[in-house]
C-alpha cells in the first residue's frame, strides 16, 4: 500500500486542526475525508468499513468523544481492527491508560510535531496494510470449522508464521480478526523467541530500517538453524485452543498484557495487547514465557 492509495479519516471538531492535518497529510499523498464529530465519523466508517486505512481521532469532542467512539468501533466486528490514532492535549498516564483500555494503540499529543505526525500515521498505515492482507487470505481460506478437531504445524520463518496464522485463523469463527492477533503471537515466537531479538533491539533496528536484514542474519546462525515453532489447534464443543510454543529462553510477558503509557509512542510492541483485546477471549502465557495458549469461546 502506498500513500497515493491510502485514505485517512480525520475526526475533529476544531476546523483549524482539521485543516492543518489535512494540509500535512495531503502533501504526503494521502487521500483525506473529514468529520466534525464522533457521530458523523462513526456513520462514515459504518457506511463503508473498508474505506479507511487509518483514523485520526480527537479525544475531546461534542456529542461523542474520542474514547466513547473507540468503544463503538470495538463493538463493531468490521471496524474493530481499524487503526485509530488518538489525538490528545494531555499526556498524563491516567488519560493515556483510559484511552488504551478503550482500544487506542496509536497516539499524538497536541501540539504535535509534523515529523512525529507523519511517522505515527505511516506506522498505522503499515500495520493496516499487513492486517488487510492477512484478513483477505484468512477469509478466503475459511473452512468447515466444525469438522476439524485438531491440527499441528511446525515452522521456522516469518513467512511461514504468516502462512500458518492465516490457515489456522480460517478454522475460527471470526478469521478476519483472529488472524491479526494470532499472526502477532506466532511472529513473536520466531523473532523474539527463537531468534532472541529484544524489544530494545527491534526499536533500534526499526529506526535504521534493518529489522528484516537482522532477521535473515540470525536465522542463518548455526544455533538458530535448527530451532522451530510449534502451533497446535484443538477444538471441542465449547472452545478453540491454539498453543504456540517456541524454543527460546522465554521472557517476562506480564508488562505486555495490558497497555502501557510509557510505550505508546513506540513503532512496535502492540502485538500481545492486540491479540488479547481483538482476537481472543483468553490469552495465557506459561513460564518461562515460551508457550502461550489463546482461547476462543464457540459455545
Amino acid at each position: 500500500m502506498t500513500a497515493e492509495t491510502t485514505r485517512v479519516l480525520i475526526v475533529d471538531d476544531n476546523p483549524h486542526d482539521r485543516a492543518l492535518l489535512e494540509e500535512h497529510l495531503s502533501r504526503e499523498g494521502y487521500e483525506i475525508d473529514t468529520a466534525e464529530d464522533g457521530v458523523e465519523g462513526f456513520h462514515l466508517m459504518e457506511r463503508d468499513p473498508w474505506r479507511y486505512d487509518v483514523v485520526l481521532l480527537d479525544r475531546n469532542m461534542p456529542r461523542l468523544g474520542g474514547v466513547e467512539l473507540l468503544q463503538w468501533l470495538k463493538a463493531n466486528s468490521e471496524l474493530r481492527s481499524l487503526p485509530v490514532i488518538l489525538q490528545t492535549a494531555s499526556d498524563s498516564r491516567a488519560d493515556l491508560l483510559e484511552a488504551m483500555k478503550g482500544g487506542a494503540f496509536y497516539f499524538l499529543t497536541k501540539p504535535y510535531d509534523v515529523e512525529v505526525l507523519l511517522t505515527v500515521v505511516a506506522t498505522a498505515v503499515r500495520d493496516r496494510a499487513s492486517y488487510r492482507q492477512l484478513q483477505t487470505v484468512a477469509r478466503r481460506s475459511e473452512m468447515a470449522t466444525g469438522l476439524l478437531r485438531c491440527a499441528s504445524f511446525r515452522l521456522r520463518t516469518i513467512e511461514e508464521a504468516r502462512d500458518v496464522g492465516t490457515l489456522v485463523a480460517g478454522l475460527c469463527p471470526d478469521p478476519g480478526n483472529t488472524v491479526i492477533g494470532l499472526t502477532e503471537l506466532i511472529v513473536n515466537a520466531v523473532e523474539h523467541g527463537n531468534l532472541g531479538i529484544t524489544y530494545a533491539e527491534k526499536s533500534e533496528l526499526n529506526g535504521i530500517n534493518r529489522w528484516l536484514n537482522e532477521l535473515d542474519r540470525r536465522a542463518a546462525l548455526p544455533e538458530n538453524a535448527v530451532k522451530y515453532v510449534d502451533v497446535e489447534y484443538e477444538r471441542d464443543d465449547e472452545k478453540i485452543r491454539i498453543t504456540v510454543r517456541d524454543q527460546g529462553a522465554g521472557f517476562d510477558w506480564r508488562p505486555y498484557l495490558e497497555p502501557d503509557p510509557t510505550r505508546v509512542f513506540d513503532t512496535h510492541g502492540r502485538g500481545i495487547t492486540i491479540a488479547r483485546r481483538l482476537s481472543f477471549d483468553d490469552l495465557e502465557y506459561r513460564d518461562p514465557g515460551n508457550v502461550v495458549v489463546a482461547t476462543i469461546d464457540v459455545s
